[in-house]
């Protein structure tokens, strides 16, 4: 009957003892990085804050709102009596002034009135008297418009005065916020360069506080990867054959063998 052979081939010994080493050495690591405290490798300490031109550019933020006393300035010149502020204060003396002298040149025309009715012949009658009061009142007249251009004059200017002003003012409550804005995002530009050079040495720090703490289990790593190398280069083997059963000559002879040992043990002869 044929018969069936196992051999096993293990690795050196050499190799064994150290992958119960390395089994050893990482459940130590393992435990280690497990019992480590996180906290000290993660965690807010390792956000970079807001850098100062960015705390700065969050200060001048109020500078966005600043079109507000602009507008109010605009809104209280669009009403009927904003000219009033921009009346000139002597217009009072110029239109006082001018008229004075109007009336002075106008008196001057009533002794021509009185010459010509005595070179007429009429000097003292109706018609003198006709002439003078048209005089009067066309001299009336001119004065009474002139006055009113004076004052429309002055009203234009005024009116003209308060229009630029309500316009600057426009003009001012749009610039403001917006130059505001530039330098608010000036400072938000570089505040966040400075920000993110503070952050790249937090997460730096970090990182090597992570590779620190973690450096027992990545030397086990690398230890097991060594033996895994040479046990690959010495792998253990299982061989199974199978062994022919013997002949019946094989089997006599061996019997006979024995049969002739145990003879002679017991003092036979041969």
């Amino acid at each position: 009957m044929a018969e069936t052979i196992t051999q096993i081939t293990q690795p050196p010994e050499f190799i064994e003892a150290a992958g119960k080493t390395y089994l050893t050495d990482l459940q130590k690591a393992i435990g280690e990085y497990k019992a480590a405290d996180l906290s000290q490798t993660m965690g807010p300490q390792f956000v970079a804050g807001l850098s100062p031109l960015q705390q700065q550019a969050i200060g001048q933020a109020g500078g966005l709102g600043s079109y507000a006393p602009y507008l109010q300035q605009a809104s209280a010149l669009t009403g009927p009596s904003a000219y009033q502020a921009y009346m000139s204060p002597y217009q009072q003396d110029v239109i006082g002034t001018t008229l004075q002298q109007y009336d002075i040149q106008a008196a001057k025309g009533i002794p021509a009135l009185a010459s010509q009715a005595i070179q007429s012949g009429a000097y003292g009658g109706a018609r003198q008297g006709v002439a003078q009061a048209e005089y009067q009142s066309q001299s009336d007249l001119n004065r009474a418009a002139l006055q009113a251009q004076l004052l429309g004059e002055g009203f234009g200017q005024a009116q003209q005065l308060a229009q630029q002003d309500y316009l600057r003012n426009i003009q001012l409550a749009q610039q403001a916020p917006a130059l505001a804005g530039s330098q608010i995002a000036g400072l938000t530009t570089l505040g966040g360069l400075q920000q993110g050079q503070t952050q790249a040495g937090l997460t730096a720090q970090q990182q090597l506080l992570q590779q620190q703490q973690a450096q027992p289990l990545t030397a086990a790593q690398q230890y097991g990867a060594g033996i895994a190398s040479l046990i690959s280069g010495y792998p253990g083997q299982i061989q199974t054959g199978t062994q022919p059963s013997p002949s019946a000559l094989q089997t006599g002879i061996s019997a006979g063998a024995t049969l002739a040992g145990l003879y002679r043990l017991f003092g036979g002869k041969q």
